[in-house]
């Protein structure tokens, strides 16, 4: 009998990634947390299409909408403008949600403690993102020594980020090798018919899908030049 895997799942394309590295392995559990963001329905829909097509076992669609209220990121504020991409900026980008991860993680912590589950898989990118102190591994490792600290003596759950050390060109590649369902994610952070093409999230997938050599699945708005981010 495998063991359960708790999943964090924004319905992106790493954490589809992450979802299938967790599927050869454990019985899935995937949570997907609404807090306010622009494209949060369209986001919904990737999730629940990535979740049924991985055969999870259990779902659990929640919410943050606090998040929102608190402000302070482009994704929640609509009097925030999300940044146009550059890949070159060392600046934290507009589309940072404060302290975001540590909610999400808390909710995968419960669920998974009640679950018996074992593992929480995050697709945190550390290298090649856009610099969210959050997806940090320093954060990860605090924040398992964080559960170990507050979960019941018998309780053993470690969050694992099999991404984190990855580029999006590799992540993309990694994907492909899996038979990750690609086609079914969601990145842009601005659109939700067909992705805009220039936010950071739309350039980072670009670029990895440029360099791995692949074609995007995802349709983009018209007029986007998919090599411009090389």
């Amino acid at each position: 009998m495998r063991q359960k895997a708790v999943v964090l799942a924004s319905g992106g394309m790493d954490s589809c990634v992450s979802a299938t590295i967790a599927s050869k392995t454990y019985d899935l559990a995937m949570l997907h947390v609404q807090y306010g963001q622009r494209t949060q329905e369209r986001e919904l829909k990737a999730f629940r299409d990535i979740a049924a097509h991985l055969g999870a076992q259990h779902t659990l669609v929640t919410n943050l909408d606090h998040l929102a209220k608190i402000g302070g990121s482009s994704l929640t504020d609509d009097s925030m403008e999300v940044t146009e991409a550059d890949l070159e900026a060392v600046d934290i980008p507009t589309s940072y949600v404060p302290f975001r991860n540590a909610h999400l993680l808390a909710i995968a912590t419960s669920w998974a403690e009640v679950l018996g589950a074992v593992r929480i898989f995050f697709g945190a990118v550390e290298e090649d993102s856009s610099g969210y102190p959050d997806c940090r591994r320093s954060f990860v490792e605090a924040y398992n020594s964080l559960i170990e600290a507050g979960t019941k003596p018998e309780t053993h759950i470690q969050v694992e980020t099999p991404l984190i050390e990855l580029s999006k060109e590799a992540i993309v590649k990694k994907g492909i090798e899996l038979d990750a369902p690609l086609h079914l994610t969601w990145s842009c952070y601005a659109a939700v018919d067909e992705a805009c093409g220039h936010c950071d999230s739309c350039a980072l997938r670009l670029r990895g899908f440029y360099r791995a050599g692949h074609q995007d699945p995802v349709t983009y708005a018209p007029g986007t030049d998919r090599t411009r981010y090389r």
